[in-house]
């Protein structure tokens, strides 16, 4: 295979295969791909419009009992600086972000095992009724098989509760990578990267529209990040309820993992996007 056949097939509308994804970000230009996508882009919306909406990400506990490595937010009860936010407290924030014109929460916490299913419930409804100007968009895969753990309920049952209190949408959080290998090393007590895909097919056959993340720059190989696309493409051919795709860097400052990186120095396979963007912006 050539770029010039792959890139052909996009424009003509044919999907590529894994393989080929796989030859793309080893040995495709970072511009030329933007390039391509911007073609595409035009293809599907060819009017000069670009849309977006004002929204904030406000955290309601920093209380966590996953340890993920990566992670620097997070603090085990009792510890210093931790903190759980009242829903009093946060229709607060969230009217004070409406005064402003945000439109949209994307809400998320710690996986606080002390906190009642009910909390989240009487969250989703005060929002709804009390601030109808903000779009909920609540609470991450992680977040709902925790719901699950401390009600009794099943994933299902616990996006079903909140479906019934107005929420309608669930961000990407908590999906990292979705290759098994790299999750038992940063995020071990998150489950597999099937249950990150269980709750999301579950809430799309329910209704919610969600959105898929990758964080990238980290222990993953190029093999890792096309695993974790094609784990997205599938579900999406199979239920179409992805509506948005964030990559995010890592940001290794004050983690665990900032200090254990450099023991993979020699393992590590250093991505292609981080060969592009090195040759873009210098050395990191």
């Amino acid at each position: 295979m050539t770029l010039e056949e792959i890139y052909q097939k996009v424009r003509e509308g044919v999907r590529i295969s894994r393989e080929e994804g796989f030859f793309l970000l080893r040995n495709a230009e970072l511009l030329d791909l933007g390039d391509m996508a911007n073609e595409i882009r035009f293809q599907k919306n060819p009017k000069q419009w670009v849309t977006y909406l004002l929204d904030t990400n406000p955290n309601y506990s920093n209380v966590c009992n996953i340890d993920c490595i990566f992670c620097a937010f997070y603090r085990h009860p009792g510890e210093e600086g931790a903190y759980r936010l009242s829903s009093d407290q946060l229709i607060q924030k969230f009217k004070e972000a409406a005064s402003k014109g945000i439109t949209t929460v994307l809400l998320q916490g710690g996986v606080d095992p002390t906190i009642p299913f009910e909390y989240y419930l009487e969250l989703v409804e005060r929002t709804v009724k009390e601030v109808p100007e903000i779009y909920p968009h609540f609470f991450s895969t992680s977040e709902i098989i925790g719901m699950s753990q401390i009600s009794g309920l099943s994933i299902r049952g616990v996006l079903e509760k909140l479906w019934e209190k107005g929420l309608r949408s669930i961000p990407g959080g908590g999906a990292e990578i979705l290759s098994d290998r790299v999750r038992r090393k940063i995020s071990s007590k998150k489950g597999t990267f099937a249950d990150w895909l269980n709750v999301m097919r579950i809430a799309q056959q329910i209704g919610y529209k969600t959105t898929a993340t990758m964080m990238y720059g980290h222990l993953e190989t190029d093999e890792d990040i096309v695993e974790h696309l094609e784990a997205i493409r599938q579900l999406q051919d199979e239920t179409g309820g992805f509506t948005a795709f964030i990559p995010w860097s890592f940001k290794p400052g004050n983690t665990p993992l900032e200090k254990i990186i450099p023991h993979y120095a020699t393992s590590y396979t250093v991505s292609a996007n981080d060969r592009l963007l090195t040759r873009l912006f210098g050395q990191f």
